[in-house]
């Protein structure tokens, strides 16, 4: 399981953005959906480490969260209240989290569990693609929020939506480094799943038969 404790950076100037956050979030597939578990934090606990990269990301894009990703398990049954919950995932995920606000001006996530080495093997990368896209200005963020990855011909479609031309589409495409970023996701998650350790690794870890 990943667990991701979120808590908000900028909430004396800001206000408290919790809800928004929560919001942005609800479509990722959870097991104990975000919610508040204290002050300006949330909580949330997926199964695949794809969905954990989502929600990490999502919320780096705002620019007020600190982002930890705890990979270890959350005892069943889960709980209503993500306050009540208990495991080595959470306390991970709290470990993650501390640190990150450690981060100072840079990219604000961190990635504990049970291999540490492989956790920050991950961090490194992770916060690699969320410097891609931290970096994104409003106008790229219009084209790549239509942008569906790995979907051939999109680009005329978005430029008609837009009222702009295929041309400055393109050149939002290669300025934001979106095809980088995504060719970097499935590495980010396969190491994130080998963070649990041999013995915890999802099927989603294996892409290829291990029996070819």
């Amino acid at each position: 399981m990943f667990v991701l404790t979120i808590n908000q950076r900028d909430s004396r100037e800001a206000g408290d953005r919790v809800e928004d956050l929560i919001r942005a979030l609800d479509p990722v597939p959870a097991l104990v959906p975000f919610q508040r578990s204290f002050g300006d934090e949330a909580i949330g606990v997926v199964a695949d480490p794809s969905n954990a990269l989502d929600a990490a990301l999502i919320a780096l894009r705002q620019h007020r969260w600190h982002v930890g990703i705890g990979v270890g398990p959350v005892q069943l049954p889960f709980p209503a209240s993500i306050s009540d919950a208990e495991g080595f995932g959470l306390v991970y995920a709290r470990r993650a989290v501390n640190r990150a606000q450690k981060t100072g001006e840079r990219i604000p996530l961190a990635i504990d569990g049970p291999d540490a080495d492989v956790a920050a093997e991950a961090e490194a990368i992770a916060r690699l693609v969320g410097q891609i896209v931290t970096t994104r200005t409003e106008a790229e963020w219009s084209v790549l929020d239509l942008m569906i990855p790995g979907v051939r011909g999109q680009q005329k479609a978005i430029a008609a939506e837009l009222g702009i031309t295929t041309q400055a589409v393109s050149k939002a495409v290669v300025r934001s480094n979106w095809n980088e970023e995504w060719a970097c996701r499935p590495a980010v998650a396969r190491l994130l799943a080998l963070v649990a350790g041999p013995a915890e690794l999802p099927a989603a870890a294996y892409p290829y038969d291990p029996g070819r």
